[in-house]
């Protein structure tokens, strides 16, 4: 699940972008309504964690513009607005939550789950593509029916690789990945997680597109998404 987080409080972005890190979140912070609406259009985004007190815009303004390009977007309100009149303006104007500063990780943590459940978001708990299938909540490997455990990259890894069957993800962009989820890597990392996890998958899983990257093909089957 992607997050994108629009806070113009410098300090607070970054205790909250380490903290979503650790939940295991992919996440993007922006600081103004303009950068939120270009990442929106150049990226999927599940959950936007949105502050209405923005520089260049009012947040609801930026919730209306938002919804109205990605109708589907899930959208969590942080703000120090805490009137009810606030709460039931915004939630009238398409957020799905509303949770006024200052708040526990605990709890917003809690309401990202509560999104995720209602099925608004994530697309899926389980990945699978014939033999092998991929647990999204417990980061573990199954193929066929043996239980692996996977390093936290090696799972990111996996995870982009499966969710894009018959796309080919470019070494760039599997970087990318990584760097998302706040992993510093080295040049050669991608090489080698893509070898160790081919040691624990079926023979061809992984394809090598030589000078572009890598890819799951299509098996005869389209993946099976379990919730």
């Amino acid at each position: 699940m992607r997050l994108l987080l629009v806070e113009d409080d410098a300090s607070l972005a970054d205790a909250l972008s380490k903290s979503i890190h650790q939940q295991g979140y992919s996440l993007t912070h922006v600081s103004n309504a303009k950068d939120a609406l270009s990442a929106l259009d150049s990226n999927e985004f599940t959950i936007a964690i949105l502050d209405l007190g923005l520089p260049d815009m009012d947040g609801l303004e930026l919730l209306a513009k938002a919804k109205l390009s990605h109708p589907d977007l899930a959208t969590i309100i942080l703000t120090a607005r805490d009137s009810i009149d606030d709460k039931i303006e915004g939630l009238d104007a398409g957020a799905d939550d509303y949770l006024p500063k200052p708040f526990d990780l605990a709890e917003l943590f809690a309401r990202l789950r509560a999104i995720e459940r209602r099925g608004k978001t994530s697309t899926s708990s389980i990945v699978m593509i014939d033999q092998v299938s991929l647990d999204i909540a417990s980061h573990q490997l199954n193929v066929d029916g043996a239980i692996i455990d996977l390093s936290r990259r090696e799972f990111m890894l996996l995870k982009a690789l499966m969710e894009n069957h018959g796309r080919i993800q470019s070494k760039v962009q599997l970087e990318q990945k990584l760097y998302e989820w706040g992993e510093e890597i080295s040049s050669n990392a991608i090489e080698v997680h893509i070898h160790n996890l081919r040691k624990r998958l079926p023979d061809n899983f992984i394809k090598t597109i030589r000078g572009v990257g890598y890819s799951v093909p299509k098996k005869t089957e389209t993946p099976k998404v379990n919730v």
